[in-house]
């Protein structure tokens, strides 16, 4: 029996084995697919760390020559980084004009688009800061001709080059910002983070050049305290080289124009690597169709804001001008340069007071705000926040060092107590602000409630009406609808009144922050430097140290406020 037993057994799991369609089959089945999900798995690994070791390479190398450039004593010059970056841009733009053909040619190449990434906001940016770049470009090219009988050639070369790039960057993050590519997706993401290391890479090379502008060390060390001020810690640095002269006039228009350029040039790269970042993100994804909200854009009902935001604007320019035009005099007058710092810094103190403020309203508005949490994963969301966060720590590091040295110094001096007081009172404004413009990324946009008109039925017993009541009449005579109708009609309008007063007061709030940040990004990145042209944290932590700590915050704190303005400008859509 039990010989049997074991004859019948095998015979039963060979035909389990052999017939198709059963359970063996099923499974030899599900083993091909694991295979091919795990190679598919691999090849899409593999996709991302190629092109993570591209940037990365790129970014450091980039790094050690613009750090090396910008020091007199080391031996590499100018021209060496500029070669390097002009074969940055070559690549980056052969490969977007590369793209651009393979996927108009091939219809299956992008299938899906993200709807979050590129909004029409953020892609006007770009292009407004893409033209300013290109004139800054111009400028360059018309002042390095002037030195093209004594210094290199590659100076000139370069600002054409970097002109290519940008035109060519520009249509095409406009055309492709929101593309999920299908194929090619190993190439696709090398060549996108290749993109955004060059414009990494550029980004650094501006702010360098830009430091270098705004700080020199002081000629007498031992003299600082005799020669603080603008003269001794900022100057222009020229193009050419020190002993070369320009051939024609027009050499120092043009200089003085395209510094004012800078920021914006700093700005556009930027912008078109955090778009870049997005893309290599989407590559290979499908983007999901549904919860797409059709947003619009209006200024209705909106007036308070704005209007304080713009009298806070002109009030910041005009104290922006008269503090550059005391700095930039030639003759050091203490008195009245204290004053103008002085005035600075409580502008200052006015403008983040305000903002705090209003901050602090916009949050107690989520309070009581009822909308759900965006719960659904986006790069693009998950990127705005990340940098939001991540450059505020520029400016919070700056802040935090000059409370140490004020309080450590005792704060003595009308002028230590307002640098403490702006400290503090920035480090209060940074968080609040965070929180608030996270806290309305993260909510889901407000939905208007349309008033529904209800017909009543004349063949269906009304509610308030009881049997008795209809005895002695006509029950064939139709009731009128118009009570029901005006009553779920005031209902719904009441509904949307409810919500109108804190989407009213939420637009508010963010036009007004979204203007005090783009005064906050006009003061530094256009020239004002308190923090060198008052002395105590100078003295206090040495200029080196001070000059490192302003150099590497300033430029993130910057761009912190230029993302503000981005993301402020979405919270209020979508409020």
């Amino acid at each position: 029996m039990t010989a049997k037993d074991n004859e019948a057994e095998e015979a039963h799991l060979s035909n389990n084995i052999n017939v198709p369609g059963q359970a063996g089959s099923t499974c030899e089945a599900d083993l091909n697919t694991s295979s091919t999900e795990v190679v598919k798995e691999r090849g899409r690994n593999w996709g991302w760390m190629l092109s993570g070791i591209i940037c990365v390479n790129v970014l450091i190398l980039g790094c050690a020559l613009v750090s090396g450039s910008a020091y007199s004593s080391v031996n590499i010059s100018t021209p060496d980084l500029q070669v390097f970056l002009i074969i940055l841009l070559l690549l980056s733009s052969i490969w977007m004009i590369y793209y651009s053909i393979y996927t108009t040619r091939n219809k299956n190449a992008v299938v899906y688009k993200d709807d979050h990434a590129g909004p029409v906001w953020l892609r006007g940016g770009l292009v407004l800061f893409g033209l300013l770049s290109i004139i800054m470009d111009i400028f360059k090219i018309a002042s390095y001709v002037g030195y093209l009988h004594c210094d290199s050639a590659v100076k000139v070369a370069f600002p054409v080059i970097q002109l290519v790039f940008i035109v060519v960057q520009t249509y095409f993050l406009w055309i492709h910002a929101k593309d999920c590519v299908q194929l090619q997706n190993n190439l696709t993401r090398c060549g996108l983070l290749l993109i955004l290391s060059t414009n990494l890479v550029i980004w650094m090379t501006a702010v360098t050049e830009e430091s270098l502008h705004h700080t020199t060390v002081p000629d007498y060390p031992d003299n600082v305290t005799k020669l603080s001020g603008r003269q001794t810690y900022i100057s222009k640095a020229s193009y050419g080289d020190d002993k070369c002269k320009c051939s024609h006039t027009s050499c120092s228009i043009f200089k003085n124009a395209y510094y004012y350029l800078y920021p914006f040039n700093i700005e556009y790269s930027l912008f078109a690597s955090a778009m870049a970042y997005v893309m290599w993100k989407n590559v290979g994804r499908v983007a999901s169709e549904h919860g797409h909200h059709s947003i619009k854009f209006s200024v209705k009902d909106v007036f308070l804001g704005p209007v304080l935001g713009v009298l806070l604007v002109i009030a910041g320019l005009a104290t922006l001008i008269v503090y550059e035009m005391e700095m930039q005099k030639d003759d050091y007058d203490d008195n009245k340069k204290d004053k103008a710092v002085m005035m600075h810094f409580v502008m200052n103190i006015i403008i983040v007071t305000l903002m705090s403020i209003s901050t602090v309203i916009g949050s107690a508005i989520y309070k009581v705000d009822h909308r759900e949490h965006v719960t659904d994963k986006n790069p693009t969301r998950s990127l705005d926040v990340g940098l939001l966060v991540g450059a505020s720590l520029g400016q919070f590091i700056i802040s935090y060092f000059s409370i140490i040295a004020m309080i450590a110094t005792g704060a003595k001096g009308y002028l230590n107590g307002l640098n403490l007081a702006w400290g503090i009172l920035m480090v209060i404004q940074l968080g609040l602000q965070n929180f608030f413009i996270i806290e309305g990324m993260h909510r889901e946009p407000f939905h208007e409630v349309q008033p529904v008109t209800v017909v009543a039925n004349p063949y269906v017993l009304q509610p308030s009406k009881d049997l008795s009541s209809l005895e002695g009449t006509d029950m064939d005579t139709k009731p009128s609808p118009a009570p029901i109708a005006l009553s779920l009609h005031s209902h719904t309008a009441e509904h949307r009144h409810k919500l109108s007063w804190k989407r009213r007061v939420l637009k508010e709030v963010s036009a007004f922050l979204l203007l005090g940040n783009i005064l906050l990004w006009i003061l530094p990145a256009f020239g004002a430097r308190p923090q060198f042209d008052h002395d105590s944290e100078t003295e206090f932590y040495n200029f080196n140290m001070w000059a490192a700590i302003v150099n590497v915050g300033l430029p993130f704190g910057i761009f912190y406020r230029m993302h503000s303005v981005a993301s402020l400008f979405e919270v209020f859509v979508n409020s």
